[in-house]
């Protein structure tokens, strides 16, 4: 467990925070970390997220390597998302549960399912984000910021993330009271 140090167990919850399978501990996506992207797409995943990308991956076992969906839809505009094989199925199930036909479940299949790639992660923690996701983040190569939320996690470019999510994150807090506890927003 010691190379997961930052890494959180937590019950295994499904979309949109419905708990499921209360006695699985299954592990987070947590922390922010910084890595480049190369001209070739080339990125390393941080060795915390591979370790929740492996126990999220059905068919991962010892000696093979994970895989992950990256999501791009237009609706994450200056972001992509990163989830678990099983975290991403999870959703896709929720998705096919709608009535068929329905406006809504055409609006998600599109922007989940129809805007997302699987990614094989390779032996040395790396994986190849493809030019137009690259390019939807503005960048072809430099930094990134993999932050992440639990179930998934957000790659921004490093710039984008500390301009819209830590300076937009620092104001909010600037707004609250001295000993402001956050954590009271799970209370409501």
């Amino acid at each position: 467990m010691a190379a997961d140090q930052s890494a959180v167990l937590t019950s295994k919850a499904r979309f949109r925070g419905q708990v499921e399978d209360r006695g699985t501990v299954v592990l987070s996506f947590t922390g922010e970390h910084t890595q480049k992207v190369d001209g070739k797409g080339r990125m390393s995943i941080p060795a915390d997220f591979r370790r929740v990308l492996e126990a999220g991956d059905p068919e991962w076992t010892t000696g093979l390597s994970p895989r992950m969906y990256l999501l791009y839809g237009d609706h994450l505009k200056n972001q992509l998302h990163g989830y678990t094989v099983d975290e991403f199925n999870a959703v896709v199930a929720q998705i096919n549960a709608l009535p068929r036909g329905s406006a809504d479940k055409k609006k998600l299949s599109r922007l989940i399912i129809g805007q997302s790639i699987k990614l094989d992660v390779d032996k040395d923690g790396r994986t190849v984000m493809p030019i137009k996701q690259r390019q939807k983040l503005g960048l072809t190569d430099g930094e990134l910021t993999f932050s992440g939320l639990g179930d998934h996690f957000e790659i921004w470019k490093a710039e984008t993330f500390s301009k819209e999510v830590a300076d937009d994150l620092s104001g909010w807090l600037a707004e609250q009271e001295d000993g402001y506890d956050p954590l009271i927003l799970l209370d409501g």
